[in-house]
């Protein structure tokens, strides 16, 4: 599956919030199981922390598909 682009709106998204905004997870409850599961990868490391605070350069993986989150551009003046 291809890698996603997930564009931040702030300085950083959770880990259950991407997943749901992805399509990953249909809820935050299939999002909490998935991640308590060890099925969430961050940077190819397992990852348990449904509040894992995800920044700009991360990659985020569960199964096949990949997010990687990226910085919204400047909107400037």
């Amino acid at each position: 599956m291809p890698t996603t682009d997930f564009e931040l709106r702030g300085e950083h998204i959770t880990l259950d919030a991407v997943l749901k905004a992805c399509g990953l997870a249909s809820s935050g409850g299939a999002a909490k199981v998935l991640i308590s599961d060890g099925s969430a990868f961050v940077n190819g490391e397992v990852e348990t922390r449904r509040g894992r605070k995800l920044r700009a350069g991360d990659e985020v993986r569960v199964g096949e598909a990949r997010i990687r989150i990226t910085a919204a551009p400047n909107a400037g003046p």
